[in-house]
């Protein structure tokens, strides 16, 4: 099995930083795409930020220039350094990772259970 365990959220004044950690263990022999989503209440989950094996990124226009997403492959681990966070920044966040657990198999997506992330003053 894999599991998938958020940290870092919490409340920040606008304007502030958070930095996301998202940390993937079991049985895993690769990991392809990670990547954070968030939802807001009453919205739905959105894409936040992708980076694939290769280390290309994807932001969602709404954070491009202020979100910053890393991985580190040793670690299985996925990073989102969030500055200049506004209120609209506002919701649980969730990772993802499309992981393979063996040579054979195909891939699978998982997710992470969130994390709040709350921007007000």
């Amino acid at each position: 099995q894999v599991q998938l365990v958020e940290s870092g959220g919490g409340l920040v004044q606008p304007g502030g930083s958070l930095r996301l950690s998202c940390a993937a263990s079991g049985s895993i022999f690769s990991i392809n795409t990670m990547g954070w989503y968030r939802q807001a209440p009453g919205k739905q989950r959105e894409l936040v930020a992708s980076i694939i094996s290769g280390g290309s990124t994807n932001y969602a226009d709404s954070v491009k220039g202020r979100f910053t997403i890393s991985r580190d492959n040793a670690k299985n681990t996925v990073y989102l350094q969030m500055s200049s966070l506004e209120p609209e920044d506002t919701a649980v966040y969730y990772c993802k990772m499309n992981i393979y657990t063996n040579r054979v198999r195909a891939s699978s997506n998982y997710w992470g259970l969130g994390t709040q992330v709350t921007v007000s003053s």
